[in-house]
């Protein structure tokens, strides 16, 4: 079982990627970015996780940089994960934004680049130019975000190399349980983003009686429960009691009881876009 915060998890290629890590959708560029990187890693996280679209990947670079220093850990300790978005999902457009977001990271490469979002008529040409950047060494792993196992039957039918990450909203309301089984079964690591639905559930009555339990969080119930599911976590948060407090989920475990009352709270309730029906 998943230790404590630096614990890993093996991909389909014998890439390590932390269980857990730090989101920063929304986070804007500036000092509290920075910050909330650089505390994040001396707190003790290993993985980032952005995206080309957030326009953040300059303040996340420099944090990186402020925290690797500070901690006085080596770049290949950490886990840096970003995506391509929907705009350059070409053959040739993919490989220049990849090269554009190593540059505004100021880093050599990525540990995971992934395909933002399934345009249709588009993913295939973006997942030739991640291979690409896969066999010449660029990046550690590649994989996809928000693909329903449609999407991702499509993808692998003409794929040399098959996705190591698919990286969905996923939460209490929403366990997408035939897609983690099929992503179990294809050797697809899965990774949650919206852990806590955007603070929807931070107020739940079921999950505050299993926090009360446990002297916890609601928001700790929901990322063990995630961790004890097998799906990597990257909780969003700016400020450092809640980075701290995000983190501090390993020395308690939730009962198989405790796990299918979460698992019951489902209601196939997204707050984020819908993969088979988006227009961006």
């Amino acid at each position: 079982m998943v230790k404590n915060l630096q614990d890993t998890t093996t991909l389909n290629n014998g890439v390590k990627m932390p269980w857990f890590g730090l989101g920063v959708f929304k986070v804007e560029e500036g000092p509290e970015l920075v910050n909330a990187v650089k505390t994040a890693i001396q707190h003790g996280y290993r993985s980032v996780d952005t995206a080309a679209i957030y326009q953040n990947e300059e303040g996340v670079g420099k944090g990186i940089q402020e925290g690797l220093k500070e901690a006085g850990i080596s770049r290949e300790e950490l886990f840096v994960t970003s995506k391509v978005w929907n705009s350059d999902l070409g053959y040739e457009s993919t490989l220049a934004a990849y090269e554009t977001s190593l540059k505004k990271l100021g880093l050599e490469y990525l540990d995971l680049y992934l395909i933002h979002w399934p345009v249709e008529g588009k993913y295939k040409d973006a997942w030739r130019a991640l291979e690409t950047l896969y066999k010449e060494g660029k990046v550690k792993a590649i994989g996809v975000s928000n693909f329903q196992i449609h999407h991702l039957e499509d993808l692998m039918k003409d794929a040399e190399i098959k996705p190591m990450v698919n990286q969905v909203e996923y939460h209490p309301r929403l366990t997408q349980k035939e897609l983690q089984a099929f992503c179990r079964d294809n050797g697809i690591q899965l990774e949650a983003w919206s852990p806590l639905m955007q603070g929807q559930l931070l107020d739940n009555e079921v999950l505050q009686e299993i926090a009360d339990k446990h002297h916890k969080s609601v928001a700790q119930i929901i990322l063990r429960w995630d961790l004890q599911n097998g799906v990597v976590t990257i909780p969003k948060s700016t400020k450092e009691h809640r980075i701290a407090e995000n983190a501090n989920v390993f020395d308690f475990e939730l009962s198989t009881e405790e796990m299918e009352i979460v698992d019951g709270l489902n209601q196939n309730h997204r707050v984020g876009p819908d993969p088979d029906n988006f227009d961006f």
